[in-house]
């Protein structure tokens, strides 16, 4: 078997997504996923209920996987599995399945931290032709439940340059969006919303934050005080304030992004800069962050869309360099909550 015909299944179950994905040489062959429409009801992820329907769906996101990539199971090399961080019971379900199938198949079984599979987004390659960053870069990895600046040495070696000291980027979006009264997930109806509106009309408080460190858990709550103060004067203040509202504080949170990034960037002298995790499918951020690596002469990478929010695809990506690299894991893995 060599690296071009290495066959490695991925499956993600940390959240709310059950994803599997077949990659053949680093290629993606297939990346199936399954959204959760139960949590809407409930404006955000109900961990049972996650769990529930990941039981549902795991065998045949998996069975869609390998038929789209037109192989039977018996032709898969590795099984890779999201470990964590995530929702544990969410987890245990992607976790039982993969040590199950991989114990059957008598295949190397691979554990892969969700945290670095968003990073090696970047090296995904499917039938579009795009270059991938050239080791050191830095990485800007956003998402609903994680934010990290992190300084990527090579596929295994990544160093935590600066993380959120309370609430992720994508969940002060969400939880903004349920002030708002949007459903959830309410982030992407933020970017559209934005898109109209005017991003100086309120202001919100910059968090005094030193270092690389974030905190958006202070923008949250001015946010929803904001909002309560004004519908108690104005019934009618979000319908008719809606786009600028939302303009307002996606453009607080991108600000504070970009300001840790540029600072990153500037103070290890590294001209390679990735952005990934769901976030890095804002627009705002994508113009912004664009703009940003042109004044500072940056390599900028992002994504295409199907692989910035939570999939197998990228899960099969580390889990493709963690068995070159004769990394596995025994049988008796167990998933993590927190990494």
């Amino acid at each position: 078997m060599s690296q071009g015909t290495l066959t490695v299944l991925g499956i993600e179950s940390s959240c709310d997504e059950t994803a599997a994905a077949v990659l053949v040489g680093g290629v993606v062959r297939s990346n199936v996923i399954a959204g959760q429409e139960v949590h809407r009801a409930w404006g955000g992820v109900v961990p049972e209920l996650a769990s529930r329907a990941h039981q549902e769906h795991i065998v045949p996101v998996v069975d869609e996987a390998l038929r789209q990539a037109g192989i039977v199971k018996e032709s898969i090399d590795v099984v890779a599995f999201t470990q964590g961080p995530g929702l544990i019971g969410a987890l245990l379900v992607g976790t039982c399945f993969a040590r199950s199938l991989a114990q059957a198949l008598g295949k190397p079984l691979v554990a892969v931290d969700h945290l670095k599979a968003h990073v090696l987004a970047h090296f995904i390659q499917d039938t579009e032709t795009r270059p991938a960053p050239i080791f050191p870069f830095i990485n800007l990895t956003v998402s609903g439940g994680h934010t990290q600046l992190i300084l990527v040495r090579g596929p295994l070696d990544m160093e935590v340059l600066g993380t959120t000291l309370d609430d992720a980027a994508g969940e002060a979006f969400d939880k903004g969006a349920k002030i708002l009264g949007l459903p959830y997930p309410g982030g992407p109806l933020v970017d559209q919303h934005a898109r109209s509106g005017d991003g100086k009309r309120f202001k919100l408080p910059v968090p005094a934050v030193q270092g690389l460190d974030m905190s958006f858990s202070g923008i949250k709550t001015a946010f929803a005080n904001l909002v309560r103060k004004n519908v108690a004067e104005d019934a009618d203040f979000v319908e008719r304030e809606l786009s600028h509202l939302c303009a307002s504080l996606q453009q607080q949170i991108v600000d504070i992004l970009l300001r840790k990034l540029q600072k990153a960037g500037r103070t290890h002298g590294v001209p390679r800069i990735g952005i990934s995790g769901g976030v890095s499918a804002n627009s705002a951020l994508r113009e912004q962050a664009t703009a940003l690596a042109q004044r500072e002469q940056w390599e900028l990478y992002l994504p295409p869309f199907a692989y910035c929010t939570d999939n197998a695809a990228m899960i099969a990506m580390a889990g493709h360099f963690l068995h070159l690299a004769g990394v596995h894991a025994s049988l008796e893995t167990m998933p993590v909550a927190r990494w």
